[in-house]
């Protein structure tokens, strides 16, 4: 299962860097996006949760660290917040300066 994980953190990580490298304004976000949720995955693989387990809250032996969950919760939140910024801010550049291209100008 961790090889599983690892790869599809790699496969994410790498896919989101190769869209921004591209150099447009949808691939960036797409590619900040991704990033996003590799790292979003690679904060839960870290805080080894486990199924079945109880909550803080009462008496066991193993308990749920809720920890990872918040983390991951405020990070999902701020990045749709982000994310809908960023459109909002590539729309306006787009109308403005009639490219696409994240410099302002195509290259030559």
């Amino acid at each position: 299962m961790e090889a599983l994980f690892a790869i599809t953190l790699g496969v994410l990580t790498s896919s989101g860097v190769y869209l921004l490298m591209r150099a447009r304004i949808y691939p960036v976000v797409m590619g900040l996006t991704l990033i996003s949720y590799a790292v979003n995955l690679f904060l839960f693989g870290m805080g080894r949760l486990g199924t079945g387990v109880p909550a803080v809250i009462g008496k066991s032996s193993e308990y749920g660290d809720p920890l990872p969950q918040a983390l991951v919760l405020t990070a999902i939140v701020i990045g749709f917040a982000m994310t809908a910024f960023v459109v909002v801010l590539s729309l306006r550049a787009l109308g403005e300066l009639n490219t696409d291209h994240v410099d302002g100008e195509e290259p030559r």
